[in-house]
């Protein structure tokens, strides 16, 4: 009966009766189900009703029912809806509603939970599990490898349904992923400067075989905790990286001396080079230049003989007389008395033949024809020259 019913507050001297709204719900019920009930009258001969209190007790308990559908998922959770234990839709964080217990069910997923498995240890590094670190290199050494996984839900609906036990199928996939890194890799590069790569390699191959297997679980990091040789060989590990170390020191102290001593053996190579060069352009020019001489005496010859055989008679006999200490005086007849002056005669002669012998030493000879002129003598020397030459002639 509505508000605005001109019958409302007439028919009666209180409120409705809750027996007849509690047969008037069940009969429309049973209309909407097609009960046996349908159509029959309250209190008629095939309708049997029930007790106020006991009506409004049904009443409270459908509707706590009802209200038993509501739940929350909180923010980094998703809720997993199952109808009559079947998937039945993936609801997101809020306040939401499912058909009551037992037609649907909803199980709260966490995606945002970060979950730890540690692979060769537990709580502790030194706390080993020897059975999960132990590896086999493809040197075939073997090497004691502690590492920890990190993983989060990526697909709730996968996690729940695929997945019997999460935490022990990703350990098992990480210690199988681990173990096939390893073996493909040397020792020194897994103790030293791979484990960086070893780590991002093993987490990319996780990542794959857990995607393979529909796991909904996604590798957020792969850390190694701790590398080492086993405790068993580990003195003669030190020994062999010890020997590899002093060999590395040796080939970089030989490669120190070789920069030192290299560049110094081509830089004399390339002054020998140079001075050759020079020795060869030097000889060369000095044989031009004799050559470019000869041709101009030859040239000079062929105009005058007889004074070129006279001029190089003379410049022979100065360029042999220059270097010795002698004095020769050719005298035909000894009626005359000269006066040499030895002394001066040997200083002056001293004195041109070292600049002579300077200047032949720095430069090479001139291709025009060279002249040399004996040393002055005194007015003495020459008035006595002059007088033996006028005797010697007839």
């Amino acid at each position: 009966m509505g508000l605005n019913d001109p019958q409302w507050g007439r028919r009666g001297d209180g409120p409705p009766d809750l027996d007849e709204i509690w047969n008037r719900f069940r009969q429309r019920l049973a209309r909407l189900f097609g009960g046996k009930g349908a159509g029959r009258e309250p209190g008629g001969a095939g309708g049997k009703g029930l007790p106020g209190g006991a009506g409004l007790l049904v009443l409270l308990v459908v509707l706590i029912w009802l209200a038993s559908g509501f739940y929350i998922v909180d923010a980094g959770q998703r809720g997993v809806v199952l109808r009559f234990g079947k998937y039945s839709q993936t609801t997101d964080p809020g306040p939401q509603w499912r058909l009551p217990y037992p037609i649907e069910s909803v199980e709260i997923v966490p995606v945002s939970t970060v979950r730890t498995l540690e692979v060769g240890y537990r709580n502790n590094t030194k706390n080993k599990m020897l059975k999960e670190s132990l590896m086999l290199t493809d040197d075939e050494n073997i090497v004691d490898i502690q590492f920890a996984v990190q993983y989060v839900v990526k697909d709730p609906t996968d996690f729940l349904f695929n997945n019997r036990n999460p935490d022990e199928t990703v350990m098992q996939v990480a210690e199988s992923a681990m173990r096939e890194v390893v073996g493909k890799s040397k020792i020194d590069f897994v103790l030293y400067e791979g484990r960086r790569q070893i780590g991002e390699e093993s987490k990319t191959l996780m990542q794959q075989m857990l995607d393979r297997y529909r796991t909904g679980v996604l590798i957020s990091q792969v850390s190694l905790q701790q590398a080492q040789a086993p405790e068993e060989v580990q003195a003669a590990f030190v020994d062999a990286v010890n020997a590899n170390q002093d060999r590395e020191r040796q080939i970089n102290e030989g490669q120190a001396y070789s920069n030192d001593v290299v560049p110094k053996a081509r830089g004399t190579a390339s002054r020998l080079q140079q001075e050759a060069e020079g020795y060869r352009q030097r000889v060369i020019a000095n044989a031009e230049g004799e050559a470019s001489r000869f041709r101009q005496i030859l040239e000079e010859y062929s105009r005058a003989p007889a004074v070129t055989r006279e001029r190089l008679y003379l410049d022979a006999v100065q360029q042999v007389l220059s270097n010795t200490s002698k004095v020769i005086v050719d005298q035909k007849s000894g009626s005359n008395l000269l006066f040499l002056p030895l002394d001066k005669l040997l200083q002056l002669s001293a004195a041109g033949a070292a600049p002579a012998a300077t200047d032949s030493a720095e430069r090479a000879p001139a291709p025009e024809l060279q002249s040399s002129s004996p040393p002055p003598l005194d007015s003495r020397s020459r008035d006595a020259l002059r007088s033996r030459d006028r005797e010697g002639r007839p």
